[in-house]
């Protein structure tokens, strides 16, 4: 009988033991919506755009995935994080591209460190390489320098000016893709206030 009692008493503490490291295992994760930006907005143009970003922490790295839907169908467009979701949309950094099928939906997966820890620092100047030289938008050969800045917020940009006047948008030139000659901003967090973007609600 006591052999019995001490077989269940190990079971029960086995079990414990197991479902208390399941739940210290368990991975933090947010979701929130991406919002047609205030550009396409104003122009009238876009009016289904949307999307949807799922950040799950894999405890040393974030894995974000991106889903987009209600734009243009084959088109090619550059995600970046960012400090503002508006402009002038602060510090930013690219985090690759996202290409839409032929429904105009779109997804992407990305690594990165996405969550409050997301920063941007130089603590001084330096030389910096500058691969694209021509106007309007010439790479800078010195970095300002900057004390630490968050970057909460997530931007989805036209790879070029003429995508977006085929879908009815401003034929607006801005820096955000590869070579500097991307077309307006498409989807954004600007559902969020500007220093709450999402990326801070994720607490690894």
């Amino acid at each position: 009988m006591k052999r019995y009692q001490l077989l269940t008493l190990l079971v029960t503490i086995g079990f414990t033991l197991f479902f208390a490291a399941v739940g210290a295992a368990k991975k933090e994760e947010i979701s929130f919506d991406l919002v047609r930006s205030t550009a396409a907005a104003n122009a009238g143009c876009l009016p289904e755009a949307e999307g949807r970003v799922t950040i799950v922490s894999e405890g040393p790295v974030e894995i974000m995935r991106v889903d987009v839907s209600g734009l243009p169908p084959k088109t090619e467009f550059d995600f970046f994080v960012i400090q503002l979701p508006n402009t002038p949309f602060g510090l930013s950094w690219y985090q690759g591209d996202i290409e839409t099928k032929v429904s105009g939906k779109g997804s992407q997966r990305f690594i990165g460190r996405f969550n409050i820890e997301t920063f941007i620092v130089a603590p001084n100047s330096g030389a910096a390489p500058v691969v694209h030289d021509q106007p309007p938008f010439p790479d800078a050969n010195t970095n300002p320098p900057t004390p630490p800045v968050h970057t909460f917020h997530l931007g989805l940009w036209f790879n070029s000016p003429a995508d977006a006047m085929a879908a009815g948008c401003p034929g607006t030139e801005t820096p955000f893709n590869g070579d500097h000659t991307a077309g307006i901003q498409v989807l954004s967090t600007r559902n969020f206030a500007d220093d709450q973007g999402p990326l801070r609600q994720l607490i690894p």
